[in-house]
């Protein structure tokens, strides 16, 4: 019998074809209330990490963006203002859960004429080749079972010239920081969950698959590997979020 592929689900190793159903557990829990927990745990900062990744985007009027993990649609609301009626946005994500809070809160926000849903897997995006000028991830690679194989998928769909940016929780800089990091994290952050969305289990898994992520550096050279130039990253925070930056030759 072959032996099974293993990856990590936070701090458990899991068999590589369950983890996407495991994560879809959690969202599944928390896409309700994912707006309203990501001001409590961020205290709102992740408005002002997003605006930065909208700003290095570059996106302009006309183009075409694929926000991959896009959640509850905060930063393709801002691209479908960018891209104007020319232009077009499509919120990607795997969880159907999430896509459709994305879906109606845009809708709710008078946000439609210029976006499209999809309900796809970031290792096997179904767009044709040379399709986006930019792609966006933000806070969804780190629960992706194949980072490698994601990070190519997205090479392969972004134009020439186009441009990848993935926001994600990082390595704290400063080892006090860090530590109050992990103190926040693994002591508050799970009882917020539990007080908010009678989840605790969800936000230690969240906690977890944070510690689990490739750090800055082992990010950039992963995204080199898969085939991007002109790599780069902007700590954020003291490194708490990182912003990487990759263009398809």
């Amino acid at each position: 019998m072959s032996e099974q592929k293993t990856t990590h689900f936070g701090f458990k190793t899991v068999n590589s074809s369950d983890k996407a159903g495991l994560v879809a557990g959690v969202f599944h829990s928390v896409a309700a209330k994912y707006d309203l927990m990501n001001d409590l745990m961020s205290g709102g900062v992740h408005r002002l990490w997003k605006r930065f990744t909208i700003e290095v985007s570059g996106v302009r009027r006309g183009q075409r963006v694929l926000d991959i993990a896009g959640g509850t649609g905060d930063l393709a609301a801002k691209f479908s203002r960018l891209v104007g009626a020319e232009g077009e946005v499509v919120l990607a994500d795997i969880n159907d859960s999430m896509l459709k809070v994305g879906r109606d809160k845009l809708i709710d926000r008078g946000i439609c004429n210029n976006v499209n849903y999809v309900q796809c897997d970031a290792q096997y995006l179904p767009f044709p080749d040379n399709h986006f000028d930019c792609i966006t991830i933000a806070f969804g690679l780190r629960n992706v079972t194949d980072k490698d194989r994601a990070l190519r998928s997205m090479l392969r769909v972004l134009k020439p010239g186009g441009r990848l940016l993935v926001l994600e929780f990082s390595k704290p800089q400063s080892e006090l920081l860090s530590k109050a990091y992990d103190a926040y994290s693994f002591n508050v952050l799970p009882r917020i969950g539990k007080l908010v969305t009678n989840d605790a289990d969800s936000y230690q898994y969240l906690a977890e698959s944070i510690r689990m992520h490739p750090d800055q550096q082992t990010l950039k050279e992963m995204m080199d590997d898969a085939g991007f130039t002109m790599t780069e990253f902007y700590n954020m925070t003291g490194g708490v979020v990182a912003l990487h930056k990759g263009v398809k030759p």
